[in-house]
């Protein structure tokens, strides 16, 4: 019998990105800058700094398993009880406890072909069918979405907004969708960008819904700039957290990230002040785009997907601007080969990164 199953053998190893200091050294550059993994450049609250270094005095201690505070905060603030919230290493971290919980060898997942990678990989390494549905001018087609629903269908992953295209879908095409979705079919809804978009009016803020057959994930990785602490949350009706808790590790999220948590939910000043720094660059990455000719997909998150002819020009892009300071993501894993993403930097950040792409543009023409 062999040791490793066949789905696991099929599936590549991960390549791990190279710490900046080592691509400083092997290009002989002075500045590196990281665009590539959707971070928030301005880092977290000063008061979540706070909160973490005051919880490590009790470090020797486990953390509360229950991590009674932050989800007591959670139901408080999207007007919940504690048994709707659940939480993980990250949003991640509780999509892998969904897949350990509801899926049976018989079941199946359908997802976009090119949304979340993370989804993607959860899904291979769990075993079962999938059935990824082609996106539309880089959008959900939740029509299409709806239609491949069949007797196997056990889980719908939907990211909304969507990474990597920074695309969403409104209120009335997620009202028309769930209409077409049977009781029995579990629909996971990733917002993990979900503070950058809260604000418009069409966007289907899901905890707003009651649907006994979805849950949503949400992160403190991205607007809260906490992806270090590596804190995400799940919200669904109380039969389905029971159940995931069954599994769940006990002592996850750590004691600083948990504390560092609850600090980010009080600062709501300072989440203001990343969500506005992060739309200024935003529009100020689009004017440069339009001024340059280039082509990009609209976005509403913190980043935004440049389009080129084909994947060789994307990923000569990508090599000469890692080979200018700028590290860059090439979508070729998501199945966008002609695309890549660039994150939202902070203002200095972006002003290098223009600089780079404006000279690369006239040394190029």
């Amino acid at each position: 019998m062999p040791l490793v199953p066949k789905h696991i053998k099929k599936l590549p190893p991960y390549k791990f990105v190279k710490p900046i200091s080592e691509i400083q050294h092997e290009l002989g550059l002075e500045r590196v800058i990281k665009l590539d993994l959707n971070e928030n450049p301005l880092g977290p609250s000063p008061n979540v700094v706070r909160a973490a270094k005051k919880s490590l005095k009790n470090c020797h201690r486990y953390p509360d398993s229950g991590a009674f505070e932050l989800r007591s905060r959670l139901a408080e603030r999207f007007n919940l009880k504690i048994s709707n919230v659940i939480l993980g290493i990250g949003s991640e971290g509780v999509m892998s406890n969904i897949m350990r919980t509801f899926l049976g060898p018989d079941d199946e997942l359908i997802g976009a072909q090119n949304s979340f990678i993370g989804f993607r990989i959860l899904a291979k390494a769990s075993g079962v069918r999938k059935n990824w549905i082609p996106m539309k001018n880089y959008q959900y087609d939740l029509q299409a979405i709806a239609d491949a629903i069949n007797e196997y269908t056990k889980i719908i992953y939907l990211a909304n907004p969507d990474n990597p295209t920074g695309s969403y879908f409104s209120i009335d095409e997620f009202d028309a969708f769930m209409k077409k979705v049977p009781d029995r079919v579990l629909v996971i809804l990733d917002e993990a960008y979900f503070e950058y978009v809260r604000e418009r009016s069409d966007y289907p803020d899901s905890t707003h819904y009651r649907y006994d057959n979805l849950i949503t994930l949400r992160t403190f990785s991205k607007a809260y700039g906490m992806a270090g602490f590596r804190v995400g949350y799940g919200l669904s009706h109380e039969n389905l957290i029971n159940n995931l808790l069954k599994i769940k590790l006990l002592f996850e999220p750590s004691a600083p990230a948990q504390a560092g948590a609850v600090a980010a939910l009080d600062d709501e000043d300072y989440l203001k002040i990343s969500l506005v720094s992060n739309n200024k660059g935003r529009k100020l990455l689009e004017e440069t785009f339009q001024e340059l000719g280039l082509q990009y997909l609209p976005s509403v998150t913190n980043f935004i997907t440049l389009v080129f002819k084909n994947e060789k020009s994307a990923a000569e892009f990508t090599r000469n601007m890692l080979h200018r300071g700028v590290i860059l993501r090439h979508l070729v894993k998501w199945g966008l080969p002609e695309c890549v993403r660039i994150t939202i930097g902070a203002p200095e950040e972006n002003e290098f990164f223009i600089e780079q792409l404006s000279d690369m543009s006239l040394t190029s023409s």
